[in-house]
């Protein structure tokens, strides 16, 4: 399964990103290949529907499940609407990897 998360940069030692249409990178870790690639948020400075085209991203991709901190209200009807489940983590000072980390534990 492909899971997304929204990061800073474009290396899993950068920071978690809490927004996810204004988020710079997207994460793409999937759990069954165990691989991890990015994909830069081209929309992250548009002026409206950042978070409308980072969900047509998301469905393009395939993700099944999107780690970020806020989804805001039109992204989040279309991720419920296309059954894409979403993870808010609310922690302050994680990096990429620190959460990779944690849904490998959790696949255990």
């Amino acid at each position: 399964m492909k899971t997304v998360i929204t990061a800073s940069g474009d290396a899993i030692t950068n920071q978690f990103d809490k927004r996810f249409g204004r988020a710079s990178w997207f994460c793409v870790f999937d759990d069954v290949l165990q691989s991890v690639d990015f994909v830069e948020n081209q929309h992250v400075t548009a002026s409206n529907g950042a978070g409308t085209k980072a969900v047509e991203k998301m469905l393009e991709l395939g993700v099944k499940k999107i780690i970020s901190g806020d989804f805001g209200p039109k992204g989040k009807e279309l991720l419920d609407r296309f059954d894409v489940q979403m993870v808010i983590i609310e922690e302050e000072g994680l990096s990429v990897g620190d959460i990779i980390d944690r849904l490998v534990v959790n696949k255990k």
